[in-house]
């Protein structure tokens, strides 16, 4: 990871959340941060050569300005040396997270309320933005227990080295625990020892991490709705497979963006980014 980690700004208070959490990782990984904040405005009501942010003179200038400028001095506070940009642009946010994503470290962004109807959460976008992106995707949400553990999920032991590594790195900066819930049975046998593999690899790695691994009696995807209530991450991957349907996110993960109650990350198999970017 190497370019900065993209941040989609709409000055709401999700955004305000994922501002800072995107600093902080910013800071750990060593790159900048570039808040990105995306106006729609049908074509048909932007006069010509009149700025995109003000058609019609709707004042939306001040609300932008103030959005990004907020935005950029909470970053500061969270990390001081960070290098930080941003921009305006005209467009649907998914589709300009996504063209922009190219090349970012990580793109984070902010999730919906629940629904009054009780239904939900309205984890479209967060689902589009993580099939479509071209990096991986952090979607701050919930109340997070600050004193939980991060959760890494291994959907049939699809967890990648690129979502395991994550989830201990941030058990690791974060200074708590690492569960592991894979779903695998004793049927599953090569599975789980490449993916028992992987993990004792990353212990030594992070020997600062306990990891626990629970056993899941039931499906995966229950039992990471449930361990999110008292987590403070959600570590999902994507499978590094070839067709149209290999860069959207599991079930798991799928479930994970909708349901969960403290943020999620679904991490793409580097792979996969390169498969992408031909």
């Amino acid at each position: 990871m190497s370019g900065p980690v993209l941040v989609g700004v709409d000055g709401s208070v999700t955004s305000v959340a994922a501002v800072e959490t995107a600093a902080r990782l910013a800071d750990r990984l060593g790159v900048g941060i570039r808040l990105t904040q995306a106006c729609e405005w049908p074509a048909a009501h932007v006069p010509p050569g009149a700025p995109p942010w003000n058609a019609g003179g709707s004042g939306t200038h001040g609300l932008v300005k103030g959005a990004l400028t907020e935005a950029e001095r909470l970053a500061r506070c969270t990390a001081p040396w960070l290098r930080v940009t941003h921009q305006v642009l005209v467009g649907d946010p998914v589709t300009v997270l996504e063209s922009e994503s190219r090349g970012a470290s990580l793109t984070v962004v902010g999730s919906r309320p629940t629904s009054r109807s009780g239904g939900e959460r309205r984890g479209s976008v967060a689902v589009r933005l993580a099939a479509r992106g071209r990096c991986s995707v952090l979607v701050v949400r919930g109340g997070p227990d600050r004193t939980g553990p991060v959760v890494l999920t291994g959907e049939h032991g699809h967890a990648g080295r690129e979502a395991a590594e994550f989830a201990f790195a941030e058990a690791s900066a974060r200074g708590t625990d690492l569960v592991v819930l894979d779903g695998l049975g004793m049927h599953d046998r090569r599975r789980r020892n490449t993916f028992d593999d992987r993990l004792s690899v990353l212990r030594e790695k992070y020997p600062d991490v306990d990891v626990r691994r629970p056993r899941v009696p039931g499906r995966t995807r229950r039992a990471v709705i449930e361990a999110s209530t008292h987590a403070q991450l959600v570590v999902v991957g994507t499978p590094g497979r070839r067709g149209a349907a290999a860069s959207l996110p599991t079930r798991v993960g799928r479930t994970a963006l909708r349901h969960a109650d403290c943020s999620v990350a679904v991490i793409r198999a580097e792979e996969e980014n390169r498969r992408r970017d031909r």
